[in-house]
């Protein structure tokens, strides 16, 4: 039997690898959306301007940092991590491509997002997420995140996290 690896390393946001990975994620949070709420999937041009309007560069040195997964060797998923003052980061972007999910890369990935953000001088990391994204809420609460009173008011988020990393 072959032994699957995964390995995560930080990556430039704009690498091919990462843009694949947020073209991928994007447009399947974007189609849940609107399939859920409106009956259709996201229109191409919006999703292209969305995706053109967010660079990621909030996910760069010195105050962020963008991970990607590999699994055998492919590109896999992503987490970000981005600091919002001296004690917090945010979480973010946390995907896995679909024939990779079920394998323990999420929590590989959400782990080394908060080695990440320790690394990064933060105290606390925290998120926010969907209520259709019932996923990423159980794992959330699996690896320790309790949900919290709202800390923005992004109009597509409808619960928040937070975890101390100390």
């Amino acid at each position: 039997m072959a032994v699957v690896t995964w390995t995560i390393a930080p990556e430039p946001v704009d690498s091919p690898a990462a843009a694949a990975l947020w073209r991928a994620y994007y447009t399947e949070i974007s189609d849940r959306w609107y399939l859920l709420h409106e009956g259709r999937r996201t229109d191409p041009a919006e999703l292209e301007r969305e995706i053109a309007a967010r660079t990621g560069a909030e996910l760069t040195p010195p105050t962020g940092q963008l991970l990607l997964a590999r699994h055998d060797g492919s590109p896999a998923g992503t987490a970000g991590v981005r600091l919002l003052d001296a004690e917090r980061a945010e979480l973010t972007r946390v995907f896995l491509r679909e024939e990779t999910r079920g394998r323990g890369g999420a929590a590989l990935l959400v782990t080394a997002a908060e080695d990440a953000a320790r690394a990064l001088g933060a105290r606390q990391m925290i998120l926010d997420t969907r209520g259709d994204l019932v996923e990423a809420r159980a794992l959330y609460t699996r690896l320790g995140y309790t949900e919290t009173a709202p800390h923005n008011d992004d109009p597509y988020a409808e619960h928040w996290f937070g975890k101390s990393l100390v």
